[in-house]
């Protein structure tokens, strides 16, 4: 078996209200008039946007997801959203351990696993991302780094039904540049590799790939062996050209 295909928007700190009824109503519109085999889609807006976004996708077939969320389950964590509350506002999908999360709060694996099992605990499916430094690919330990972060990330009760993997190399995001499409093979075996130590379900492990996707490169990298969807950024915050890319996913 193969994992369903799956694209999910990152907002990232963008939008606002109107901005973001009028892209989520707009792409909403498109699914439902889809004749296409449609891959699961997600969007994921900015905590405050999350009850505008669910009022526009009602009644489509795309679920709602959010950036992040706390570990804990409510208390004295001024600024964090826990999992819990976001299930409440009609989540399904949650960003873990994005690299801008990794760097800008110093997330370590530790506490992306904490989250992702947060969510699990929640109802939620966490999106785990890992992904290497341009530093850390030059000096030949973009495997291992991946794999040390898929290891330390995934909770123990992790199965390819409750989870996703988005790998995401730090230099590609937000730059213009992509990996090669043999690069992009060979880190997404490394992923699957290291989920399915201990497991027997990893050919049904959705695993994403992330970083400058855009509509005119997405068939490419979709249809690389491996890659069972995209997390997208910049590219999502444009109905038209996040849509070439739903358009381009696997047809499973």
């Amino acid at each position: 078996m193969a994992a369903m295909p799956f694209i999910a928007g990152n907002w990232k700190m963008n939008g606002t209200l109107s901005s973001a009824k009028a892209l989520a109503a707009d792409l909403a519109a498109r699914a439902r008039a889809s004749t296409l085999k449609l891959p699961r889609i997600a969007l994921c807006p900015p905590a405050p946007l999350l009850a505008e976004v669910t009022t526009a996708i009602a009644g489509s077939p795309i679920t709602l997801g959010a950036q992040d969320c706390h570990a804990k389950e409510k208390g004295a964590h001024t600024g964090d959203v826990s999992a819990w509350l976001l299930a409440n506002m009609g989540c399904k999908f949650v960003i873990v351990g994005h690299s801008e999360r990794r760097a800008d709060h110093g997330e370590t694996d530790s506490v992306v696993k904490a989250k992702a099992e947060a969510a699990l605990a929640a109802g939620l499916t966490p999106i785990i991302c890992v992904g290497e430094t341009e530093a850390e690919r030059n000096a030949g330990k973009a495997a291992d780094v991946v794999r040390a972060q898929v290891a330390g990330s995934l909770p123990g009760q992790a199965t390819a039904a409750n989870v996703v993997i988005a790998y995401e190399p730090v230099w590609a995001i937000g730059t213009g540049r992509t990996p090669t499409p043999d690069d992009v093979k060979a880190m997404h075996a490394v992923v699957r590799q290291t989920y399915a130590q201990g497991r027997a379900d990893s050919a049904d492990l959705a695993i994403l790939y992330g970083g400058s996707v855009k509509g005119s490169n997405a068939a490419t990298l979709l249809a690389v062996q491996g890659v069972d969807g995209a997390l997208v950024g910049g590219a999502s915050l444009d109905a038209v050209d996040f849509w070439k890319i739903i358009e381009a996913a696997p047809k499973r």
